[in-house]
């Protein structure tokens, strides 16, 4: 089930590696940035959102399978914002 949260943690490091590249921010404290950010994001919604859930939604191999990638969600959208972020105060600058 963390295939995908894996997956997208590295992805993460690309997307924000590429985009430092393209808008000549710091090419290393832009992912170590998107990669702690996701992180923390799915922990965090995996702990607030998950858990709690877990015993209140039906046990069905479908609503499981959701449920334990809401974080993952969550934490690209996070990553989203973050990176936007980062890109205006590098546009500011």
């Amino acid at each position: 089930m963390l295939f995908l949260a894996k997956l997208f943690g590295i992805l993460i490091l690309v997307w924000f590696y590429m985009a430092a590249k393209e808008h000549n921010g710091p090419v290393i404290n832009w992912p170590v940035i998107g990669f702690i950010g996701y992180w923390l994001t799915w922990w965090l919604a995996k702990m607030l959102f998950v858990l709690p859930l877990a015993n209140v939604v039906p046990k069905h191999s479908v609503v499981e399978f959701l449920l334990t990638q809401m974080p993952v969600v969550f934490a690209v959208a996070v990553c989203y914002v973050i990176r936007k972020k980062l890109i205006a105060s590098v546009s500011a600058s």
